[in-house]
């Protein structure tokens, strides 16, 4: 019944049905290390000047912003002023807010957001740079930097056709250098799926100078667990695509699917229980015999994990800790191994770490207490290897998927997916590369100044934040 009831709302005559019941098509997204097709709007607001750096430094040459101010307004056929349209739909519109202490300046964010808010191209973009609340002075400024908080929020969920909204917050010290991995990313469609999100970057632990690279992974050690298919095998892809050496591992269960990924990836596989005690040693022993003692990883992502779900009041402590030892424990075993920099094919000491939490980690999910309690502590063990590490030039780093399109998820019933589905400002099911591109960003190179960061890769889910 299910299938004949999806075969029925998929048809030509289902999906003009569904769209006249507000149910309309999704937008399609732009995706992978592609610039917006149109110019890029560049607000340098008072006090601002480091988004122009960053620009230029991507290798965007920035247009002026339109103001909605009364004497640029025209009137529709109604007599109602409009604001002032672009002839030419702009990509995106980059706002440089870092100098913005009063809260009378919010003002100066209202008049360039209007004229994009109906005026961006399809999957267009806002990227709004402001100074994080702990490096400004005085009330009134801590308070106008939660308010760009609630702005941009807002903003993601009016904008239309695909299109998102996302503010980064800058720490002192930050120079432009630190941003082009990040501006990079929130300009091409790597951040498709990534909206309504806020994050961190600080200077970075290892400076890297010059314009982002497309294949930044190069001759670098990247291990991927559960890469045997789904979100695992997108990540391995991404790898393999920007120049990474790969190792990909999962149980030995799914042997025949990780072999194809990993000969596909002219990588190798390692079958492997992570929750075993010498797990960390394991991979560590295989990334030495296959690309010598000298070696170490880049990148070590803990995509490995499972659900049990069931309601708590069925939830015995067997399938309870089954959970917290897939999904958090393991990762914790073998980031202990790992960051023993001196063992052959262990983390470099400027490598990259990277967990995967999850929506449910943020908000909580009916039927997922051992699920969420793994995932939320996946969200807290970044925030205090952040600071467990600050002294190293390693950096923790978390995703946190919303609802992803993979062959797990379309084994819901239909209409309790299309719900999940439309439960964001995007109206659709992200995709495995969504995720993968997120991680491929923290894990660039050039991305050493982010760190302690969760991400969404959600579409901005309107449950948490």
């Amino acid at each position: 019944m299910a299938g004949l009831l999806e075969g029925i709302l998929t048809s030509p005559v289902g999906r003009k049905v569904a769209a006249k019941a507000g149910l309309a098509e999704p937008p399609r997204l732009r995706r992978g290390r592609v610039l917006p097709a149109g110019p890029v709007a560049l607000a340098s607001l008072p006090g601002g000047g480091i988004a122009a750096e960053v620009l230029d430094a991507v290798g965007v040459s920035p247009v002026e912003p339109l103001l909605d101010l009364p004497g640029n307004r025209t009137d529709d056929e109604k007599g109602r002023p409009q604001p002032p349209r672009y002839e030419t739909r702009p990509g995106a519109l980059v706002i440089d807010a870092t100098g913005v202490r009063e809260i009378a300046q919010l003002e100066l964010l209202r008049q360039v957001l209007r004229p994009v808010m109906k005026g961006l191209e399809k999957s267009g973009r806002v990227i709004i740079l402001a100074t994080e609340a702990d490096a400004v002075d005085g009330l009134e400024a801590k308070a106008v930097a939660q308010g760009i908080d609630g702005i941009m929020r807002t903003v993601g969920k009016e904008l239309r056709g695909g299109s998102t909204a996302n503010l980064v917050l800058l720490a002192e010290g930050v120079q432009a250098s630190d941003l082009v991995s990040t501006m990079s990313f929130l300009l091409e469609g790597r951040s498709a799926f990534v909206s309504g999100q806020v994050w961190r970057v600080a200077p970075a632990k290892t400076p890297v100078e010059g314009p982002a690279s497309d294949k930044p992974f190069t001759d670098r050690v990247v291990v991927v667990t559960g890469a045997a298919r789904g979100i695992g095998a997108a990540i391995a892809r991404t790898f393999h695509r920007d120049g990474a050496k790969l190792v990909v591992v999962d149980i030995p269960a799914a042997g025949e699917s990780l072999a194809q990924v990993a000969n596909e990836l002219k990588g190798s596989a390692l079958q492997l229980d992570i929750t075993a005690p010498d797990a960390g040693a394991r991979i560590a022993d295989h990334v030495a015999r296959v690309h010598g003692p000298e070696a170490r990883i880049w990148a070590m992502v803990h995509n490995a994990g499972i659900t049990r779900d069931k309601m708590l009041a069925n939830l015995d402590e067997k399938v309870w800790a089954s959970v917290l030892d897939v999904n958090l424990a393991a990762e914790m075993r073998i980031n202990e191994v790992l960051l023993d920099h001196d063992r052959p094919g262990a983390l470099a000491e400027d490598g990259r770490i990277v967990g995967i939490a999850s929506t449910s980690g943020w908000a909580g999910n009916k039927g997922q207490t051992n699920y969420a309690a793994s995932k939320a502590g996946v969200m807290g063990l970044v925030w205090a290897m952040r600071d467990e590490l600050a002294d190293s030039r390693v950096t923790t780093n978390g995703v946190a998927p919303g609802f992803i399109e993979t062959e797990m998820t379309g084994k819901i019933p239909y209409v309790q997916r299309e719900v999940f589905r439309r439960t964001n400002s995007l109206s659709q099911g992200g995709q495995p590369v969504d995720v993968a591109e997120t991680i491929a960003y923290l894990c660039d190179p050039a991305s050493s100044g982010v760190d302690g960061q969760v991400i969404r890769v959600c579409g901005q889910n309107l449950i948490g934040r």
